[in-house]
């Protein structure tokens, strides 16, 4: 991919709450459902990473190989089958809420995405 005429990679920075008490099991849910699905698609995952300050909070990653790309494969997902039929019935009663920061990916991590040939 030539990076000066697509962009770098983007990287969103998602930062969850859980209900209390769930999750270890959101974690678990996210790992076995959601994060093959975001795979099977072009996007990579990363985590999810349980906070050490708080006892509901999580962080993960989803990077995308470029910003153009973010709202096709986004799209994509949050379409899907298994979003609308499973997996958002499953994960979104486990959240009490979320937010998410974009980031630039400057330093290349797409081409060296943890777990990717």
């Amino acid at each position: 991919m030539d990076s000066e005429v697509s962009g770098p990679a983007v990287i969103e920075v998602r930062t969850y709450r859980a209900r209390e008490g769930q999750r270890e099991r959101l974690m678990a849910l996210m790992r076995e459902l959601a994060f093959p699905v975001h795979r099977a698609l072009g996007i990579r995952v990363l985590g999810p990473f349980p906070s050490l300050d708080d006892p509901v909070g999580l962080v993960w990653l989803r990077a995308y190989p470029t910003a153009a790309s973010r709202e096709t494969l986004s799209r994509a997902f949050y379409e899907s089958q298994e979003w609308t039929t499973e997996l958002e019935g499953q994960l979104m009663p486990l959240i009490d809420r979320y937010s998410a920061v974009l980031v630039e990916d400057r330093d290349g991590m797409w081409q060296r995405w943890p777990g990717q040939v």
